[in-house]
């Protein structure tokens, strides 16, 4: 798909969300979601567009777009990768855990590998907190996860 034609796709995704949840009181979340759900992502592109048809500043747009973790402005790998931050996987070793995974694929929080195989995201509790650290790849729950463990799930999936 070209430049042109993805644009062409994101702005038809935007206008859709707008013109279908424009209108109802506080529709900014849902109309972000509807776009998130629809094209994987937020074009940052659209932030314009979104602000003056909910008369809502840039800034108001950008700080609800980048406050939820959910949000992602880029699309997302075709595997991802997401690490547990709560406090009882951290307790459990999942400082190390996070520092090994972002050395490995080269990438911080919310960033994709320059290949596109790999996008990795940070989550604030899965609710396996006894078995921590605590991993997702591909929506599949792993825990007890060391370095070495990373590595093999990782290679294990052709993604390090």
């Amino acid at each position: 798909m070209s430049i042109v034609e993805a644009n062409e796709v994101e702005q038809a995704a935007v206008e859709s969300a707008l013109q279908r949840f424009g209108q109802e009181p506080g529709p900014l979340l849902v109309v972000l979601h509807a776009v998130q759900d629809h094209l994987g992502y937020i074009p940052t592109t659209s932030i314009p567009a979104i602000a003056e048809r909910l008369n809502l500043s840039r800034a108001e747009v950008h700080g609800v777009l980048t406050f939820y973790h959910h949000f992602r402005t880029h699309p997302q790998g075709r595997r991802v990768v997401q690490i547990c931050r709560a406090e009882a996987c951290q307790a459990r070793g999942g400082e190390a855990l996070e520092a090994h995974a972002k050395q490995c694929l080269g990438v911080d929080y919310h960033g994709t590998t320059a290949d596109g195989g790999t996008t990795l995201e940070a989550i604030y509790c899965m609710g396996n907190c006894a078995t921590g650290p605590s991993i997702r790849i591909d929506g599949k729950l792993h825990s007890h996860v060391t370095a070495a463990r990373f590595d093999k799930l990782m290679a294990t999936r052709g993604t390090h």
